[in-house]
């Protein structure tokens, strides 16, 4: 089971979405990449990573990263200042450069 939440920055009010699960990935016979998602067990059951959704706390750039091939840094501008989009409560936003980001307590989604 997956659950959504959403962020939302204090100062400008720029929200960003994000699944707990992230993008769970499998290698296909031709090699390439196929995600797999809540309720389908079967193809759940042959991932071997996961894409997740990352945030630059620099320049406002977001981007997959590959729990097989992790990053450090923001492929935009280098910056080292980078979270997972579901771990963004109480960073500061890289959009207005003042507020800080917030879960919505009205949004709930749960797959």
């Amino acid at each position: 089971m997956a659950e959504a939440v959403r962020y939302v920055c204090g100062g400008c009010g720029h929200a960003i979405e994000a699944w707990s699960d992230g993008n769970p990935y499998y290698i296909d016979e031709a090699g390439a990449k196929q995600y797999a998602y809540h309720p389908d067990h079967k193809r759940l059951a042959r991932c071997i990573g996961n894409d997740s959704t990352h945030l630059c706390l620099s320049c406002g750039h977001e981007f997959m990263v590959d729990s097989r091939a992790p990053v450090t840094a923001c492929p935009g501008c280098g910056a080292r200042e980078i979270a997972d989009t579901y771990h963004l409560d109480g960073q500061r936003c890289p959009f207005c450069k003042a507020g800080v980001f917030a879960s919505d307590p009205g949004f709930h989604c749960i797959s």
